[in-house]
């Protein structure tokens, strides 16, 4: 089991995109710039679409991983917001929405304890999600997330 989540080590790496795919696609780059500097004028063409297509699979990568984050902020959105309803009082429950998606996602690591007067204390003082993690005594933490 994964030791205990909190503020200091809950930011997590995917290895193979992070340490692999990404080094490798911006070596990539550097190299097709490196061939079209050290062969040009020979095969222009041929050598600029290479550096072209370097930078597509860089930004293809990019939007891939940015698909998949908001993917996982919205269900973590839906998951907190249900969660929110459960837990709440009355009063606050009509302010649910009034939460920002960054908010929701910062208060997931908040405990079921706690989660009630720090969610009224990030609706009343705007709180930034850096504030509500640093807010939080008993951690919850989140291991699928990548």
């Amino acid at each position: 089991m994964p030791a205990p989540q909190n503020f200091t080590n809950h930011t997590r790496y995917h290895p193979p995109f992070h340490f692999v795919i990404i080094p490798l696609l911006i070596l990539n780059l550097i190299f097709a710039i490196y061939i079209t500097v050290h062969n040009w004028p020979g095969y222009q063409h041929t050598h600029l679409w290479n550096i072209v297509m370097a930078i597509v699979f860089l930004l293809m990568a990019g939007n891939a991983r940015e698909s998949a984050m908001k993917a996982q902020d919205r269900v973590i959105r839906l998951e907190e917001r249900l969660r929110l309803h459960a837990l709440l009082p009355e009063a606050d429950r009509a302010h649910i929405d009034e939460l920002t998606t960054r908010q929701l996602i910062a208060l997931r690591f908040a405990s079921d304890d706690e989660l009630p007067e720090l969610a009224h204390r990030a609706l009343t003082k705007n709180m930034e999600p850096k504030a509500i993690k640093q807010a939080i005594v008993n951690w919850r933490g989140d291991h699928h997330r990548i």
